[in-house]
Protein backbone atom coordinates (compact mmCIF):
# COMPACT_ATOMS: atom_id res chain seq x y z
CA UNK A 1 0.00 0.00 0.00
CA UNK A 2 2.81 2.44 0.88
CA UNK A 3 6.30 2.51 -0.60
CA UNK A 4 9.37 4.74 -0.68
CA UNK A 5 11.88 4.23 -3.48
CA UNK A 6 15.32 5.85 -3.05
CA UNK A 7 13.62 8.67 -1.16
CA UNK A 8 15.85 11.55 -0.03
CA UNK A 9 15.39 14.99 1.48
CA UNK A 10 18.16 17.60 1.58
CA UNK A 11 18.27 21.04 3.11
CA UNK A 12 21.32 22.54 1.46
CA UNK A 13 24.25 20.39 2.60
CA UNK A 14 22.21 18.73 5.33
CA UNK A 15 20.80 15.31 4.41
CA UNK A 16 17.66 14.81 6.50
CA UNK A 17 16.83 11.57 4.68
CA UNK A 18 19.15 9.47 2.55
CA UNK A 19 18.03 6.96 -0.05
CA UNK A 20 15.15 5.43 1.89
CA UNK A 21 13.61 2.22 0.57
CA UNK A 22 10.60 1.07 2.57
CA UNK A 23 7.41 -0.91 1.97
CA UNK A 24 4.33 -1.22 4.19
CA UNK A 25 1.86 -3.79 2.90
CA UNK A 26 -1.82 -4.10 3.77
CA UNK A 27 -2.28 -5.44 7.29
CA UNK A 28 1.25 -4.53 8.38
CA UNK A 29 2.42 -2.27 11.21
CA UNK A 30 5.83 -0.77 10.49
CA UNK A 31 7.51 0.98 13.43
CA UNK A 32 10.40 3.37 12.82
CA UNK A 33 12.82 3.73 15.74
CA UNK A 34 15.55 6.31 16.10
CA UNK A 35 16.73 9.32 18.04
CA UNK A 36 15.40 12.81 17.40
CA UNK A 37 16.81 13.92 14.06
CA UNK A 38 17.18 10.37 12.75
CA UNK A 39 14.70 11.03 9.92
CA UNK A 40 11.49 9.47 11.25
CA UNK A 41 9.33 12.59 11.15
CA UNK A 42 10.88 13.66 7.82
CA UNK A 43 9.80 10.30 6.38
CA UNK A 44 6.23 10.76 7.58
CA UNK A 45 6.09 14.36 6.35
CA UNK A 46 7.27 13.25 2.90
CA UNK A 47 4.59 10.57 2.70
CA UNK A 48 1.96 13.11 3.76
CA UNK A 49 3.13 15.65 1.17
CA UNK A 50 3.97 18.26 3.82
CA UNK A 51 7.44 18.55 2.25
CA UNK A 52 8.78 17.72 -1.21
CA UNK A 53 11.43 15.02 -1.73
CA UNK A 54 14.79 16.00 -3.14
CA UNK A 55 15.05 12.64 -4.89
CA UNK A 56 13.14 9.40 -5.17
CA UNK A 57 9.50 8.37 -5.43
CA UNK A 58 6.52 7.68 -3.20
CA UNK A 59 3.97 5.06 -4.19
CA UNK A 60 0.49 4.70 -2.74
CA UNK A 61 -1.35 1.57 -3.82
CA UNK A 62 1.43 1.10 -6.42
CA UNK A 63 0.79 4.52 -7.97
CA UNK A 64 3.35 7.33 -7.91
CA UNK A 65 2.14 10.47 -6.15
CA UNK A 66 2.99 14.15 -6.13
CA UNK A 67 2.46 16.56 -3.23
CA UNK A 68 -1.02 17.48 -4.43
CA UNK A 69 -2.12 14.03 -5.53
CA UNK A 70 -5.70 12.98 -4.80
CA UNK A 71 -4.41 9.54 -3.77
CA UNK A 72 -3.15 11.01 -0.50
CA UNK A 73 -6.56 12.43 0.35
CA UNK A 74 -8.26 9.17 -0.55
CA UNK A 75 -5.97 6.74 1.26
CA UNK A 76 -4.00 8.50 4.02
CA UNK A 77 -4.85 9.54 7.56
CA UNK A 78 -2.46 11.16 10.01
CA UNK A 79 -2.43 10.93 13.79
CA UNK A 80 0.25 13.26 15.20
CA UNK A 81 1.74 13.18 18.69
CA UNK A 82 -0.89 15.72 19.76
CA UNK A 83 -4.19 15.18 17.93
CA UNK A 84 -5.49 18.63 16.96
CA UNK A 85 -9.28 18.66 17.20
CA UNK A 86 -11.87 21.27 18.17
CA UNK A 87 -11.95 21.48 21.97
CA UNK A 88 -15.28 23.30 22.08
CA UNK A 89 -16.99 20.48 20.15
CA UNK A 90 -17.93 17.05 21.46
CA UNK A 91 -16.37 13.82 20.22
CA UNK A 92 -19.44 13.12 18.07
CA UNK A 93 -19.40 16.65 16.66
CA UNK A 94 -15.69 16.46 15.80
CA UNK A 95 -16.17 13.10 14.11
CA UNK A 96 -19.20 14.38 12.18
CA UNK A 97 -17.33 17.50 11.02
CA UNK A 98 -14.19 15.72 9.81
CA UNK A 99 -16.20 12.91 8.21
CA UNK A 100 -18.17 15.45 6.18
CA UNK A 101 -14.94 17.18 5.13
CA UNK A 102 -13.87 13.82 3.68
CA UNK A 103 -17.20 13.47 1.86
CA UNK A 104 -19.00 11.10 4.24
CA UNK A 105 -22.35 11.82 5.91
CA UNK A 106 -23.05 9.42 8.77
CA UNK A 107 -26.03 9.16 11.08
CA UNK A 108 -25.50 10.02 14.75
CA UNK A 109 -25.84 6.36 15.73
CA UNK A 110 -23.17 5.38 13.18
CA UNK A 111 -20.83 8.10 14.48
CA UNK A 112 -21.29 6.79 18.01
CA UNK A 113 -20.60 3.24 16.89
CA UNK A 114 -17.36 4.39 15.23
CA UNK A 115 -16.29 6.07 18.47
CA UNK A 116 -17.17 2.95 20.46
CA UNK A 117 -15.20 0.74 18.07
CA UNK A 118 -12.22 3.05 18.58
CA UNK A 119 -12.39 2.47 22.31
CA UNK A 120 -13.95 5.73 23.49
CA UNK A 121 -16.34 5.12 26.36
CA UNK A 122 -19.97 5.99 25.65
CA UNK A 123 -20.11 8.54 28.49
CA UNK A 124 -17.52 10.66 26.64
CA UNK A 125 -19.21 10.71 23.22
CA UNK A 126 -21.12 13.92 23.86
CA UNK A 127 -18.54 15.68 26.01
CA UNK A 128 -16.35 18.51 24.75
CA UNK A 129 -12.79 17.60 23.91
CA UNK A 130 -11.42 20.36 26.14
CA UNK A 131 -11.39 17.90 29.03
CA UNK A 132 -10.10 14.87 27.10
CA UNK A 133 -6.80 13.15 27.87
CA UNK A 134 -4.28 12.50 25.11
CA UNK A 135 -5.40 8.87 24.89
CA UNK A 136 -9.04 9.87 24.50
CA UNK A 137 -8.15 12.36 21.77
CA UNK A 138 -6.24 9.63 19.95
CA UNK A 139 -9.31 7.42 19.99
CA UNK A 140 -11.31 10.19 18.32
CA UNK A 141 -8.48 10.58 15.80
CA UNK A 142 -8.59 6.86 15.04
CA UNK A 143 -12.38 7.04 14.64
CA UNK A 144 -11.89 9.85 12.11
CA UNK A 145 -9.36 7.76 10.16
CA UNK A 146 -11.79 4.82 10.06
CA UNK A 147 -14.71 7.09 9.15
CA UNK A 148 -12.88 8.44 6.11
CA UNK A 149 -12.00 4.83 5.17
CA UNK A 150 -8.25 5.50 5.24
CA UNK A 151 -6.28 2.47 4.07
CA UNK A 152 -2.98 3.87 5.36
CA UNK A 153 -2.52 5.49 8.78
CA UNK A 154 0.62 7.43 9.65
CA UNK A 155 1.46 8.12 13.29
CA UNK A 156 4.18 10.21 14.94
CA UNK A 157 5.07 9.28 18.55
CA UNK A 158 1.51 8.16 19.37
CA UNK A 159 2.38 6.56 22.74
CA UNK A 160 4.46 9.47 24.05
CA UNK A 161 3.00 10.64 27.35
CA UNK A 162 0.47 7.81 27.64
CA UNK A 163 0.18 5.87 30.88
CA UNK A 164 0.55 2.05 30.76
CA UNK A 165 -3.20 1.43 30.60
CA UNK A 166 -3.69 3.91 27.75
CA UNK A 167 -0.68 2.43 25.92
CA UNK A 168 -2.15 -1.07 26.21
CA UNK A 169 -5.52 0.15 24.89
CA UNK A 170 -3.77 1.92 22.02
CA UNK A 171 -1.84 -1.25 21.13
CA UNK A 172 -5.07 -3.24 20.90
CA UNK A 173 -6.56 -0.60 18.60
CA UNK A 174 -3.53 -0.70 16.30
CA UNK A 175 -3.73 -4.49 16.04
CA UNK A 176 -7.44 -4.21 15.25
CA UNK A 177 -6.77 -1.71 12.46
CA UNK A 178 -4.08 -3.95 10.98
CA UNK A 179 -6.40 -6.98 11.15
CA UNK A 180 -8.87 -4.95 9.09
CA UNK A 181 -6.22 -4.75 6.35
CA UNK A 182 -5.00 -1.21 6.98
CA UNK A 183 -1.33 -0.28 6.63
CA UNK A 184 0.25 1.56 9.56
CA UNK A 185 3.55 3.43 9.65
CA UNK A 186 4.52 4.69 13.08
CA UNK A 187 7.48 6.75 14.29
CA UNK A 188 8.20 5.92 17.92
CA UNK A 189 10.79 5.82 20.70
CA UNK A 190 8.95 3.01 22.47
CA UNK A 191 11.04 -0.11 21.80
CA UNK A 192 8.91 -2.47 23.90
CA UNK A 193 5.63 -1.33 22.37
CA UNK A 194 7.15 -1.63 18.89
CA UNK A 195 7.93 -5.32 19.50
CA UNK A 196 4.40 -5.78 20.87
CA UNK A 197 2.45 -4.33 17.94
CA UNK A 198 4.72 -4.21 14.89
CA UNK A 199 5.10 -6.68 12.07
CA UNK A 200 8.26 -4.87 10.91
CA UNK A 201 10.71 -2.55 12.67
CA UNK A 202 13.20 -0.14 11.13
CA UNK A 203 16.04 1.55 12.99
CA UNK A 204 17.12 4.92 11.60
CA UNK A 205 20.27 6.95 12.21
CA UNK A 206 21.24 10.30 10.71
CA UNK A 207 18.67 10.04 7.93
CA UNK A 208 19.40 6.44 6.96
CA UNK A 209 17.48 3.23 7.53
CA UNK A 210 20.22 1.11 9.11
CA UNK A 211 18.30 -2.04 10.09
CA UNK A 212 15.03 -3.61 8.94
CA UNK A 213 13.68 -6.41 11.12
CA UNK A 214 10.68 -8.69 11.45
CA UNK A 215 9.21 -8.08 14.89
CA UNK A 216 8.44 -11.75 15.52
CA UNK A 217 12.11 -12.64 15.03
CA UNK A 218 13.58 -10.43 17.75
CA UNK A 219 12.91 -9.95 21.46
CA UNK A 220 12.50 -6.57 23.10
CA UNK A 221 15.79 -7.09 24.94
CA UNK A 222 17.72 -7.92 21.76
CA UNK A 223 16.08 -5.03 19.93
CA UNK A 224 17.10 -2.66 22.71
CA UNK A 225 20.71 -3.88 22.46
CA UNK A 226 20.73 -3.47 18.68
CA UNK A 227 19.15 -0.03 18.97
CA UNK A 228 21.73 1.17 21.48
CA UNK A 229 24.56 -0.22 19.35
CA UNK A 230 23.17 1.53 16.29
CA UNK A 231 22.63 4.99 17.72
Amino acid sequence: MLEAISLSKNYGDYHALKNLNLIVNAGEVYCLLGQNGAGKTTTINLFLGFIEPSEGKILINKQSVSSSDELRRQHLAYIPEVVMLYGNLSAVENLDYFSKLAGFNYSRSHLQSLLAESGLQEAAHNKRLNGFSKGMRQKVGIAIAVAKDAKIILMDEPTSGLDPKATAEFSLLIKKLANEGRSILMATHDIFNAVEIATHIGIMKQGELIHTLKANEISATDLQKLYLQTI
